[in-house]
């Protein structure tokens, strides 16, 4: 009898161990499958395929930190003189702070559209068109400036040979390799971005340090104290220091291929914008205090490293870093025209744009028409430039400008977008009102250095033809904003296909969250 009652116990205890194992490895395959349907693209895209270096990867890429030292920074110099550390620490410190605000939406929901989304999802339609304009144009016309860099810097690297191709020609050699590397898979795009991208970073970083130390490493009051620098010099600086920091949000755009992407997104964000500050600080630091007492102006050199080198006698190492600008000029390119497309490619699936451009390549996986589409303007509207003489170095300087006036309305827009949504969803805290009203404080600087305001000695008019840049621009967002509610009065649904497409977004990732196994299932085994 004993046996018997003993067997039984143990039949029902199997049973129950078999049952509750059951039950658990049920729990697990639907965690997997939710978890794989979080990042399973819906758009046609290639899902779940970039490491975290990767995503990192487009960020740096479309900042593309290493053309600044290598080229630009004569152009923020010009404007900031001995501040222009400074416009790079307060470019650094807002934009910190609006990376905050943009990882409240990155951490809870992630698409190809980027910031697009995001503010349709905060603030409603209208402000999401009018971001997905402004991001259009900023991601188009970094691509154009940063192709007339690259443009400019081959066209001195082959002259060296005896070689003088038209600016055309190099134009077009850019824009068709970046095309090719865009349309055929978002993968070769990102490892391509990433070694490049590495190794300028590099070269730049170890020229740096010789000259620093040809210098005796040596403090250089004149930067330290600002001397002969206002606060409008510095406020005009950040324009293009905004320039030079464009892009570090674009790894937003990788919503459906990046893995894990609530969680590499975020951090790609933030991480791109503080290393390419401290990069940015340094090196102008250092670039501005090896000109200093060699009777040449920073301000009119095209190539400041370059000179810097054969000064101290290691030309050689110049001709790298202007290899590794070259490549970084091209990875920018390429950086630009990914996330332009991406939004391009959103927006023509909730019907704002011709449906065609939101088709995905079938084998591909990559918002191909979009990709064509975005590759030709950056071409066209640099070749026009150029055909009309416009030096390349001076177009560099006026697209970059313009870019500039799309990113700004856009983080200001993605501030105050925050704290509105985190209020709808009843996440508000007091430190989240904060920090979107000081990465708001902190971009109106810029905003008042590109307009200017009249009989101001704090902040000028800006000199032609920059002073006219911000009146272009708003004309854009009048036209195209125009174009919406247009639309908008000729098919009444659209502004619901789009609310309706950026929740099913934003529920993929709020309904998918991993289950939590019973602690009396885990206690039955």
């Amino acid at each position: 009898m004993k046996a018997k009652f003993t067997s039984s116990i143990w039949a029902n205890s199997t049973e129950l161990n078999i049952h509750a194992l059951g039950n658990l490895l049920m729990t697990k395959e639907i965690r997997l499958m939710q978890s794989t349907q979080s990042t399973q693209s819906k758009n046609g895209l290639k899902a779940n395929c970039l490491s975290f270096g990767e995503v990192l990867a487009q960020s740096f890429a479309v900042i593309a930190p290493t053309t600044i030292p290598a080229s630009n920074i004569g152009l923020i110099v010009a404007l900031s003189g001995n501040g222009t550390w400074l416009s790079f620490l307060i470019g650094l410190v807002g934009l910190v702070f609006v990376s905050i605000n943009i990882n409240q939406f990155a951490s809870r929901s992630a698409s190809p559209g980027s910031l697009y989304s995001y503010i349709v999802k905060g603030l409603g339609p209208t402000a999401g068109v009018i971001c997905g304009w402004s991001l259009v144009l900023a991601y188009l016309f970094t691509g154009m400036s940063v192709l007339c860099g690259f443009a400019n810097f081959s066209g001195i690297l082959i002259g060296h040979l005896g070689i003088h191709p038209s600016s055309i020609t190099l134009l077009a050699l850019g824009a068709g390799v970046a095309w090719y590397a865009a349309y055929k898979d978002i993968q070769l795009s990102a490892m391509a971005m990433l070694w490049l991208e590495g190794a300028s970073i590099l070269f730049i970083s170890i020229l740096c340090i010789i000259i620093w130390a040809h210098k005796g490493f040596a403090l250089d009051m004149s930067q330290l104290t600002l001397q002969g620098t206002t606060p409008g010099k510095v406020a005009m600086g950040l324009v293009l220091v905004m320039f030079g920091f464009s892009g570090f949000e674009s790894a937003t755009t990788l919503g459906d291929e990046a893995k894990r992407p609530l969680r590499t997104i975020p951090r790609a964000v933030m991480g791109s914008a503080i290393l390419a500050g401290l990069f940015f600080i340094a090196t102008t630091y250092i670039e501005v205090l090896g000109f200093s007492g060699t009777g040449v102006s920073i301000a009119k050199t095209e190539e400041p490293l370059g000179y810097l080198s054969q000064q101290i006698g290691l030309g050689f190492l110049g001709e790298l870093v202007a290899f590794g600008a070259l490549f970084s000029f091209f990875a920018c390119v390429l950086g630009s025209i990914n996330p332009a497309a991406r939004v391009f490619f959103t927006m023509a699936r909730h019907g704002l744009f011709h449906s065609k451009l939101g088709d995905a390549h079938s084998s591909n996986k990559t918002p191909y028409i979009a990709i064509t589409m975005c590759s030709l303007m950056t071409f066209f509207v640099p070749a026009v430039m150029s055909f009309f003489h416009i030096k390349l170095f001076d177009s560099m300087g006026y697209l970059g400008a313009i870019s500039s006036f799309g990113f700004l309305t856009v983080y200001i827009l993605i501030s105050i977008a925050a704290p509105l949504y985190l209020y709808r969803i009843r996440k508000l805290r007091g430190q989240d009102v904060v920090f979107a009203l000081l990465a708001v404080a902190f971009m109106i600087i810029p905003v008042l250095g590109s307009v200017g305001i009249p009989g101001s000695t704090i902040f000028p008019v800006p000199d032609a033809p920059y002073n006219t840049f911000p009146y272009l621009f708003l004309l854009y967002l009048v036209v195209t904003c125009g174009w919406f509610f247009w639309q908008r009065r000729r098919s009444p649904g659209i502004v619901g296909s789009m609310q309706q497409g950026i929740d099913d977004i934003h529920d993929r990732f709020t309904t998918s969250q991993p289950v939590v196994v019973s602690s009396s299932v885990e206690d039955e085994l």
